[in-house]
């Protein structure tokens, strides 16, 4: 049986702490008046979360820090709000994690330090109007002019992107065009601030209101050419292993709101009344729990299964898994996780009653957060289909 070692689970113990202490009080407020709380993400900052991957030499855990912790944090932060679960997710996955992995000595030593202290946040520009997971549809363009980029296009839907401490946008663009035809994508660093990067105002979500996202807008933007993230023309490559990453992340995220549900619904079919007895005792409502139960289960040893074979692929371990077997294994925890996190919000709705359809009950935030988990990093089909495709089968 797998199980996470004494290290995480006390590791996780000392986030459950901060969640409950710094942010459990506070939720519903933040959501209601959709603040996003830069203190708290601060305070994430000091202590390690955003390090957790990143190597000592740029202000991270090193050895003491891996995937899997990552994932735990994500969970446990996810477990009192989506909102700073996803906000510490994208801080990590798609702001640190691209620059650390594909980034040039410079560019780690000019933009980590901030991002892994906490000090400053990144967000990572791919998702267009007419291109989300059609991302080979990119119709932002980078033109060179001498040793200058020129960024023109449009974003949506980016997380962490406009908040007061967001200190760059790694977006792709279509810097040419391939000898087949096809377009040549980079990716490229827009620091915050430069003249023609706009950020736009946030939306108005149906869920995540604690979370900072935005549209974004590019007009003759320009940055310097050794802004290219990595290698040139490699933009599209690198944002489907981000992607890869990303899946077990939003399982984690996902594994927390099914605990929540889970713990909620547990205390409230022991207290609630009707009948002369706790609605617990009712078949109808116990065996719903039970099935959250099953799914909470199956969905943490999924998305810890892939947690731990990302670490062993990092370490270059003996016995690895391929980066084939990982996206397999991180398309199903993403697919069943956040799937049935869905359903767990559904249920535990369901158990609280009228109640459930109010807002000063954590389930009614948790049943609007839920939805976008089955879209974000992929959805739903667009896993089944890369199983389908991990399983020979030569599905479009």
């Amino acid at each position: 049986m797998f199980e996470l070692s004494r290290e995480h689970e006390a590791f996780r113990g000392s986030v459950r702490d901060f969640a409950e202490r710094e942010i459990a009080p506070h939720v519903a407020a933040w959501d209601r008046d959709h603040h996003f709380p830069v203190d708290v993400v601060r305070h994430m900052g000091d202590l390690g979360l955003m390090g957790l991957t990143a190597p000592e030499s740029l202000g991270g855990a090193g050895e003491d820090g891996d995937f899997t912790s990552l994932c735990v944090a994500i969970e446990e932060i996810g477990r009192v709000d989506q909102s700073m679960g996803i906000t510490l997710e994208a801080a990590v996955g798609l702001g640190i994690n691209p620059i650390l992995t594909y980034g040039t000595d410079e560019q780690k030593e000019q933009w980590l330090p901030d991002l892994v202290a906490g000090r400053a946040l990144a967000g990572f520009g791919l998702t267009e109007p007419g291109a989300g997971s059609d991302a080979g549809a990119t119709r932002t363009r980078a033109e060179i002019d001498g040793d200058e980029w020129v960024v023109n296009g449009a974003k949506q839907f980016i997380t962490n992107s406009g908040s007061e401490i967001t200190s760059l946008v790694t977006v792709t663009a279509r810097t040419g065009q391939r000898e087949n035809g096809s377009a040549e994508i980079s990716a490229i660093i827009v620091p915050s601030g430069t003249p023609g990067f706009e950020v736009e105002p946030s939306y108005d979500k149906l869920g995540w209101h604690i979370s900072d996202t935005h549209p974004l807008a590019f007009t003759d933007c320009r940055v310097p050419a050794g802004n290219v993230l990595g290698e040139r023309g490699r933009g599209y490559a690198q944002f489907l292993g981000t992607l890869d990453d990303g899946r077990v992340a939003i399982a984690a995220l996902a594994v927390g709101l099914l605990q929540a549900c889970l713990d909620l619904t547990v205390t409230y079919a022991g207290e609630r009344q009707t009948f002369g007895g706790p609605i617990g005792r009712k078949q109808g409502v116990a065996f719903q729990i039970a099935d959250l139960e099953v799914m909470l289960q199956a969905s943490r040893l999924l998305t810890y299964k892939a947690a731990a074979m990302k670490d062993a692929m990092d370490r270059g371990a003996s016995g690895a898994p391929s980066r084939a077997e990982f996206k397999q294994a991180a398309s199903v925890a993403k697919l069943y996780a956040t799937e049935s996190a869905v359903t767990a919000t559904r249920i535990a709705t369901q158990v609280f009653g009228g109640y459930g359809f109010m807002e000063e009950y954590p389930v009614a935030r948790f049943y609007r957060d839920a939805k976008i988990l089955e879209i974000g990093e992929g959805t739903s089909e667009v896993q089944r289909m890369l199983i389908a495709r991990g399983l020979g089968l030569p599905v479009e």
